[in-house]
């Protein structure tokens, strides 16, 4: 029987913070946070557009992307259904499809007419005017793959594993953690806004800088109660947030930057 189901990736729905408003602001003026409904919350100039709230789901939601003037958004289910909202156009799916694993991650391709999405076994799909170029599908990884990034510049993109291995599909390869011993295991990766290197987060706050990527901190040295699940670069790319996952709240840090939001309303979270 198909019943409701909850958002379950905070690490995607945080990537709105930095693009749903249209001009650069704090922290409090554009971000979006979810309720355990499946409806994106969201506070100052980030605009809310819908949601799969009370929508029979076939999977969970497991990943989110913007279009680029920030006016609309895409949800992507682990079964590789995609939903779209606002001015997001609705380019394909891998929904009723037969995947030989969960899809983890998506990305927009750079002219807001397209995404991609990524499952666990590395496999990439590609809709719209996202284009393919190539994936670890059907290839032995140390790790199952956890996140994306788009390459604005080359309209390429990354792939990276639980193990810190970064995978370069038509863009440069910058670094990875791959094959070197990690207290925790990585949860997800951004790229910097020139597309000239990206970060990577683990689960314990810990964060991992390549190419132009700056580092400006992390949790790594601090007891943390609940892990980390994802990083999203500021707009102008001199910091970024990290949020965990908190079963009764969620307060992502903000590094590089001084934090000058306020938390969520009481009430957000039930």
């Amino acid at each position: 029987m198909v019943t409701r189901a909850p958002l379950v990736a905070l690490a995607v729905l945080v990537a709105a913070l930095a693009v749903l408003s249209p001009t650069p602001a704090p922290p409090a003026a554009a971000a979006v946070y979810p309720d355990t409904t499946g409806e994106p919350v969201a506070f100052g100039g980030a605009g809310s557009y819908g949601s799969v709230a009370g929508v029979p789901l076939d999977a969970p939601v497991v990943a989110m992307a913007t279009t680029s003037d920030g006016q609309g958004y895409w949800l992507a289910a682990a079964d590789g259904g995609v939903f779209t909202f606002g001015d997001a156009g609705f380019y394909g799916s891998m929904g009723g499809k037969g995947l030989n694993a969960q899809v983890v991650a998506m990305a927009p391709a750079a002219g807001g007419k397209g995404y991609w999405l990524a499952a666990a076994d590395g496999g990439v799909f590609s809709f719209g005017d996202a284009r393919s170029s190539g994936s670890m599908g059907g290839k032995t990884l140390n790790g199952p793959v956890v996140g994306m990034a788009a390459d604005p510049a080359t309209g390429g993109y990354w792939l990276v594993g639980a193990d810190g291995g970064v995978f370069s599909f038509n863009t440069p390869f910058y670094g990875s953690m791959g094959g070197k011993a990690l207290n925790r295991p990585v949860v997800g990766m951004a790229a910097t806004p020139g597309g000239k290197g990206y970060w990577l987060v683990g689960a314990d706050g810990g964060v991992f800088s390549f190419g132009d990527a700056a580092f400006y901190g992390s949790m790594g040295s601090q007891a943390l109660t609940n892990p980390i699940i994802a990083l999203t670069p500021t707009p102008s790319g001199d910091g970024y947030w990290l949020l965990p996952t908190v079963p009764g709240y969620a307060e992502p840090w903000l590094l590089g930057r001084v934090w000058t939001g306020s938390p969520p309303p009481p009430g957000w979270w039930p």
